[in-house]
């Protein structure tokens, strides 16, 4: 993450990152509109959630749209496996970041760190903007009317510590 990056992210956050973070997904004007989260605080708390939205744009949408019932509507449209698979895609990815014996305590759950069903539309979407495959997210895209094309992943970059 660029300083440039970094001071983007802090602002749509409204605060630094609690820890180590990349830009995972653009919108089509280079601003972040997801980032991966390193796999702990940095006070060695686990984080769960390995993608978060911060898109000023999109978190807002898909505030909206949780707060009309997307989330109980959502998880009526997905596929039951389909969901269950995207928790155990999300949980794998994250787990590949885990540095053996660098924490006591890892972090647990899939998207969102839930094991089941549909916890936060926001945590999805940003999962399949950063090239996930989730039923989910795409769901919520479809319904924001998003276009799929403006977003992108960048190249890795280094990661700095807030």
């Amino acid at each position: 993450m660029t300083p440039e990056d970094l001071a983007a992210v802090t602002e749509l956050l409204g605060r630094p990152p609690r820890g180590a973070c990349e830009v995972a997904a653009r919108d089509a004007d280079g601003a972040p509109v997801v980032i991966r989260n390193a796999t702990h605080l940095d006070d060695g708390t686990p984080m769960p959630t390995l993608y978060w939205l911060v898109g000023a744009v999109e978190r807002e949408a898909v505030s909206r749209l949780e707060a009309a019932g997307g989330v109980r509507a959502a998880e009526r449209a997905a596929d039951p496996a389909a969901l269950a698979a995207a928790h155990e895609r999300y949980a794998a990815e994250r787990d590949g970041y885990l540095v053996a014996g660098a924490h006591p305590h890892r972090p647990t759950g899939g998207v969102g760190g839930t094991r089941q069903g549909v916890k936060c539309l926001h945590a999805h979407l940003a999962f399949l903007l950063a090239g996930g495959e989730d039923p989910v997210g795409r769901w919520t895209a479809e319904r924001l009317g998003l276009d799929l094309g403006r977003y992108g992943r960048p190249a890795p970059t280094t990661r700095v510590t807030a």
